[in-house]
């Protein structure tokens, strides 16, 4: 993994292009690109920001600012990344979902302080 790409995939999030962010990921992780949508499936609370379907493969969002939360993206991703493990376990998930869109953020935010 190249020293910048979770740096690029947060800048991409950010400037609104969350497509090429699911692309770059995908790829990385050599997994096949979800679908990215704007609404949540019907009987979901809008107290959610994002959801992941495995069914479909399909990340939706609550409306088309959460397009531009790299966290919100980077989050649902990781559960697509879960639902493609061998495994299938879901066991932890939501922290670790949290914890793998955290580091991207982390990574995003120490490049910037250091003006690269």
């Amino acid at each position: 993994m190249q020293a910048d790409f979770k740096p690029m995939v947060v800048w991409l999030i950010l400037n609104g292009k969350p497509e090429e962010a699911l692309a770059l990921l995908a790829k990385n992780y050599r997994v096949p690109v979800p679908k990215l949508k704007v609404g949540l499936p019907k009987g979901r609370k809008a107290t959610a920001f994002g959801v992941y379907t495995p069914k479909n493969e399909t990340i939706q969002v609550l409306n088309s600012d959460v397009l531009m939360n790299p966290f919100v993206i980077l989050h649902e991703f990781y559960h697509h990344l879960r639902s493609r493990a061998v495994d299938k376990q879901h066991r932890g998930t939501e922290k670790n979902a949290d914890k793998f869109a955290t580091e991207f953020i982390k990574a995003y935010n120490a490049s910037t302080a250091h003006g690269s």
